[in-house]
């Protein structure tokens, strides 16, 4: 069960899911898309302090040094130097512009947690078929079965002008990732003591919703295929696991199969969702937790509180600096700062709030949503008591070959156990996540497609 719950939230980080029938914004709102908004729903002009400047269309051109299609990502920021460190010391100086759970890591960790702070660049850019199929999708996206899916919408943005909270959260769900990916990279637990553990897995994911030619979500509910296997340590090698991700999980669970290394059998593998503990770190985050949050938003009521400027990790190249050891990485109660970059942008924030009835190990989440990119940056869970239990973060930067913004690596905090684990790395790797390699289409991800691979 731990070789398979490692590889299926691995699964889940790569995924989408998504919120009785909405009506969807008007022509003439809609617009706004097309002036003073960005093509995906962002203000285009800067802060009045300008620290947070006007977006001009983000990153889409690889800079000098980089190699090409799955290497590693040169830096186009690497000659900056920190416009200050924000840690114990002035806490108080900046936390007006930090989360909670923040604010919590300095406090948990005065003497060694910092956040080194650049200048803000707004690199966030998407694909012109990206934002043709958002600007469709403003007028035509609708949310259905109370929020547990939507329809009408194609591979982009499915609410770029969000009316509720839970059209914010499908935005981060749904953001796009590319089409068709592979990599290998891996997870580690890191111990209060500083003791680790880490899993290297090889996967490839195919995002239906982005299927240029796909057709639009709620037509079929399939929203990605998903297949792993590890690779790293000796005992786990050879495991597999194959996804198939639904849009609506309250009405069709996602379905899972596993692969055993050592009886060559594939077998259904048990759904995992919610708040299953992800026991290949020691259960130091839930299921749900993987991609800062993913799967069906049913549990939860979920409020638009509005924006916010925030220090949220961005631009995050030296986390994958080839040669870079994780034990450089992977320091007691929280990454190196030193290999970290925090830079100040605005953020949508999401609350969501456990139903009456509903079971859930949080009681509450905050989702700090990234303007640009509508990815979670910072996630704060409160556990049954009301009190801060758990902080996320994403360690955003460019895929700028796409171009997208995603993740470089995500980090789970357990504020309780002073424990993390970390999803991502691949510092270590000879690469990292390729978008260029020619898709099987759905035939690659079947039980026996994956039957086929795993006799390689």
């Amino acid at each position: 069960m731990t070789k398979t719950l490692s590889l299926l939230v691995a699964a889940i980080a790569l995924g989408l899911s998504t919120g009785n029938s909405l009506a969807a914004v008007s022509a003439e709102q809609a617009s706004a898309l097309k002036n003073q908004l960005t093509p995906l729903g962002a203000e285009k002009a800067g802060n009045a302090a300008g620290s947070i400047p006007a977006w001009g269309g983000g990153l889409t051109k690889a800079p000098a040094g980089y190699q090409g299609p799955g290497s590693h990502h040169a830096d186009p920021f690497a000659a900056e130097k920190p416009l200050f460190t924000i840690s114990k010391a002035n806490l108080a100086q900046y936390q007006a512009n930090l989360t909670a759970g923040q604010i919590a890591l300095i406090n948990t960790y005065p003497d060694s947690f910092r956040m080194p702070v650049y200048p803000s660049h707004r690199s966030g850019a998407a694909p012109q078929w990206v934002y043709d199929n958002t600007f469709a999708n403003a007028t035509s996206a609708k949310l259905l079965d109370g929020g547990n899916g939507f329809s009408d919408a194609y591979g982009g943005t499915p609410f770029p002008l969000p009316q509720s909270g839970v059209e914010a959260l499908w935005n981060h769900i749904a953001r796009y990732r590319g089409t068709y990916l592979v990599r290998r990279s891996s997870e580690a637990g890191v111990q209060s003591n500083g003791n680790k553990s880490v899993v290297t897995s090889r996967d490839e994911a195919l995002f239906n919703f982005y299927e240029p030619k796909g057709s639009y979500a709620g037509l079929n509910n399939t929203l990605f295929n998903y297949m792993a296997f590890n690779t790293a340590p000796a005992r786990l090698a050879g495991g597999g696991v194959l996804v198939h991700e639904t849009l609506d999980q309250v009405k069709e669970p996602r379905q899972a199969w596993a692969y055993s290394a050592g009886q060559r059998r594939v077998r259904r593998a048990p759904t995992v969702a919610y708040d299953t503990p992800v026991e290949s770190v020691d259960g130091m985050r839930t299921v749900d937790d993987t991609d800062m949050f993913n799967g069906s938003p049913d549990r939860y009521s979920w409020k638009l509180l509005g924006k916010r400027e925030v220090y949220i990790p961005y631009n995050n190249y030296r986390l994958g600096t080839p040669g870079v050891k994780y034990d450089q990485l992977l320091t007691p109660g929280h990454i190196n700062p030193d290999y970290t970059r925090y830079e100040l942008h605005r953020v949508w924030v999401v609350e969501g709030t456990l139903k009456p009835g509903m079971r859930h190990v949080y009681s509450k989440r905050v989702l700090f949503l990234d303007e640009d990119s509508w990815g979670a940056a910072v996630v704060d869970q409160y556990d049954g008591r009301g009190d801060l239990w758990r902080v996320s973060q994403a360690f955003l930067k460019n895929y700028y070959e796409l171009p997208t913004v995603w993740t470089a690596l995500d980090t789970y905090h357990d504020l309780q156990s002073r424990t993390y684990s970390v999803l991502g790395l691949d510092s270590e790797e000879r690469g990292t996540v390729d978008f260029a390699q020619p898709s099987p289409g759905d035939g690659g991800f079947t039980p026996a497609a994956m039957r086929r691979k795993a006799s390689r």
